[in-house]
């Protein structure tokens, strides 16, 4: 499959700020998530390929075209970017059928994809008041509005569920996964890491600059295989399946839970743990009532590679 993101050693300096660090990436079509702590180069990234941003180093290809002042190429991308900027004095009518008549469409035309897009972020209803009295949410779907107007192949969007309710964020996360559906390319960023998680398993983790793991989240697991793994059980007479669990190599640490059947595991091994975790209450003729492992999610992950 081509990739519709490329960059080969890309780097961007603020001076002597290091704003991108030699990144080299493929990205397939589909969803994408671009995760990384404010500051961690995700916007930096973003404008680039945008055109927003001219690399200091190394270089950025979008279908294998370079990005740069090709200008034909921006007709297939949406970018919704992380912060404002609107003509406050506009209705959000205004403001999107104005940007849409940039592209070569007539005015119905523009018209026509304005309400559909402002339909799909349910903000039709609201059309005619300024942005000025728009809601933070309201602004934040707007931003995704006009990122989707012209139906672009490409869509990078900077933060979009910013600013958003929880009910507000399940219907954009729902329209982008649609997206995909389409068949378009989708690069999403975030700070928040669940939301990312609901969105997409392809993700990139990026740090002051650099890129510290990509692939599909279960892939990244197995980059911290050394990583101790927390596991939490409720059992019957847990202190007797402790005294077994210590014996084991794989097993580091082994203590008593908040409650009173608890018990608390730490494991090098997740995966050699639940495989022998039920001959082993089998053989004991243990009932165990809840398995749960606590890190088991993507926050351990990253928490992990970013050295926290």
């Amino acid at each position: 499959m081509t990739a519709a993101i490329e960059t080969h050693q890309l780097s961007k300096y603020y001076g002597n700020i290091l704003g991108l660090n030699e990144i080299s990436l493929e990205i397939q079509p589909g969803i994408t998530g671009l995760l990384g702590p404010n500051g961690a180069g995700k916007s930096t990234l973003m404008k680039i390929l945008t055109g927003q941003l001219r690399p200091s180093l190394g270089r950025a290809l979008i279908w294998g075209e370079k990005i740069w002042n090709n200008f034909a190429l921006f007709d297939r991308i949406g970018y919704c970017p992380e912060h404002d900027s609107f003509y406050e004095q506009t209705t959000g009518w205004q403001f999107l059928t104005g940007l849409l008549r940039l592209f070569p469409f007539s005015s119905a035309e523009a018209e026509e994809r304005a309400e559909r897009a402002l339909d799909t972020v349910e903000l039709l209803a609201d059309k005619d008041r300024l942005i000025r009295g728009y809601s933070r949410g309201m602004r934040q779907r707007l931003k995704v509005a006009q990122a989707l107007a012209h139906d672009p192949d490409l869509l990078i969007l900077d933060e979009p569920l910013n600013g958003l309710d929880p009910l507000g964020k399940r219907k954009i996360i729902r329209l982008i996964k649609d997206l995909k559906n389409e068949r378009r390319t989708v690069l999403v960023s975030s700070h928040v890491l669940p939301e990312v998680e609901a969105l997409t398993k392809d993700i990139i983790l990026i740090h002051q600059g650099k890129i510290l793991a990509s692939g599909e989240i279960h892939t990244l697991r197995d980059l911290i295989d050394s990583h101790p793994h927390i596991i939490a059980l409720r059992c019957e007479r847990p202190r007797q399946l402790a005294a077994r669990l210590v014996a084991e190599p794989y097993v580091l640490k082994v203590q008593m839970g908040g409650q009173p059947d608890g018990l608390i595991v730490e494991t090098n091994n997740r995966d050699r743990f639940f495989s022998l975790l039920p001959e082993l209450v089998t053989d004991m003729g243990l009932a165990v009532a809840e398995i749960t492992s606590p890190d088991d999610n993507l926050q351990a992950v990253f928490d992990y590679l970013v050295g926290k």
